[in-house]
């Protein structure tokens, strides 16, 4: 146990990482590459979001992605299933986790970030429930915006207008950038996210998202309209860089799905006496418990770069409250 005299930053926790927390070593200096591939075997070996989304991904394409040929014309039928494609997903993931570690409790407390439950009966979520609240700003408002971003994205392969590759064309080149989706993800949502956080945007648009001071796993995209037309810009990039459908497949689903494991309250997934999973990302907790810190991902260091970096340390708290007061008074 922590000793709370000791270390006042835990009795703000049920449960806390024993360690800082850490940022991509392949961005430290002087070089450590013995660390560089501990990161990322942690993040691509083991089940963890990545895996996960790489996984729905190549299900995805085998099986249920009409093919690029089908989608030279906008049409009902291959549109309506680019949009079951990220709604069925989405609620699978999300509900199955919500029943798994909120309705039937099955590992209890076990790794549980904050100690409070969901809220209920509050008038500042919509419907008076933080769950349903958080549902209805998932599949209605950011399911619609990510969707139609894609079509539009598809359409254009379709029709040649945008560079595509193929594994028999290029296959470095296919694994590489999809090696580097996440990162790309990580780069643009920080300064989007910087964005939000001007004082007219986070009133009016974020404030929706940061609702959520303690999340659960339907908060990872429970954001507003206009936030939502941000935040799916990222997918712009396939307008750009050469891209097959699978790349999208799996950058839809790194930015649809892996925020519900990023948001679900918990370090790890248990089955049994196992640990099965990775799951919370204390980064992004600290980020919704002291608002005015860790805006990015911990893939790239722009947080440490730009000094809003939160260990989860009491002095990085104090140093995050004075940064808050210093910015809003």
């Amino acid at each position: 146990m922590t000793d709370v005299s000791q270390d006042p930053e835990a009795a703000r926790w049920h449960y806390r990482p024993s360690e800082p927390v850490g940022l991509n070593p392949l961005f430290s200096w002087p070089p450590r590459p013995a660390a560089v591939l501990k990161w990322y075997a942690g993040a691509w070996l083991p089940i963890t979001a990545l895996t996960l989304c790489l996984t729905l991904a190549v299900i995805a394409y085998a099986m249920f992605l009409p093919p690029l040929e089908v989608m030279k014309s906008f049409a009902p039928g291959w549109m309506f299933r680019v949009w079951l494609l990220n709604l069925v997903p989405q609620t699978l993931v999300a509900g199955g986790l919500h029943w798994w570690l909120y309705m039937r409790k099955g590992q209890g407390m076990y790794k549980k970030f904050d100690r409070r439950d969901l809220t209920r009966k509050n008038g500042i979520f919509t419907f008076n429930n933080q769950v349903w609240d958080n549902i209805w700003w998932t599949l209605g408002s950011a399911m619609t915006v990510a969707t139609v971003y894609q079509w539009g994205i598809y359409w254009a392969m379709a029709n040649g207008w945008v560079p595509t590759v193929t594994w028999e064309q290029a296959p470095v080149w296919f694994v590489v950038w999809m090696m580097f989706i996440p990162m790309w993800s990580g780069l643009h949502f920080y300064w989007v996210h910087r964005l939000e956080h001007h004082p007219k945007l986070f009133k009016h648009v974020h404030a929706v998202h940061h609702r959520n001071v303690n999340v659960g796993p339907w908060s990872g995209i429970s954001n507003h309209w206009y936030e939502n037309l941000l935040y799916f810009t990222t997918y712009f990039i396939h307008l750009i860089v050469p891209s097959h459908p699978l790349h999208l497949l799996f950058h839809t689903y790194f930015q649809q799905v892996s925020p519900i494991l990023s948001h679900s309250g918990f370090e790890k997934l248990k089955a049994g006496e196992t640990e099965a999973a990775r799951a919370g990302d204390f980064f992004h907790q600290l980020h919704h418990r002291y608002f005015e810190c860790n805006y990015g991902t911990a893939e790239i260091p722009f947080d440490r770069w730009f000094g809003t970096y939160h260990d989860g340390s009491a002095d990085a708290t104090e140093r995050t409250r004075a940064y808050k007061k210093k910015r809003f008074g």
